[in-house]
């Protein structure tokens, strides 16, 4: 995944180099960016590659907490991380959520709990 700020980037990864979660959400991030990365130097737009890149990084069944952590460390470390966070605000929204995140600059929490009633 190349970074806009690679001394940031480290720094941020180092946190997490003692946790075997934490070091997964950062190589999905760089899976998940450099599979998007090449398919978009063979000219496909973020929009078509990036949901089959992600799927395409998941070898191991990762979390929804940790695909909204790496779509996080993607929007916010990749060069093209503000392309990404516009894609993934609109391509994970209910409503109009993502629109407004995109306006404020802001990215999705997809990491979402459903809790519900037994059916009798």
């Amino acid at each position: 995944m190349k970074v806009i700020n690679q001394q940031e980037y480290d720094s941020r990864k180092a946190i997490n180099d003692d946790s075997v979660y934490g070091t997964r959400i950062f190589s999905y991030a760089e899976d998940w960016a450099d599979l998007i990365a090449d398919q978009m130097s063979k000219g496909f737009p973020i929009e078509e590659v990036a949901a089959e890149a992600g799927r395409r990084a998941d070898y191991d069944g990762i979390t929804g907490f940790m695909y909204s952590s790496a779509a996080k460390i993607i929007s916010e470390h990749w060069i093209h991380g503000e392309l990404f966070r516009r894609w993934f605000n609109i391509e994970n929204q209910i409503g109009t959520e993502g629109e407004l995140a995109n306006e404020k600059g802001q990215i999705l929490n997809t990491a979402i709990l459903t809790i519900s009633r037994g059916v009798k």
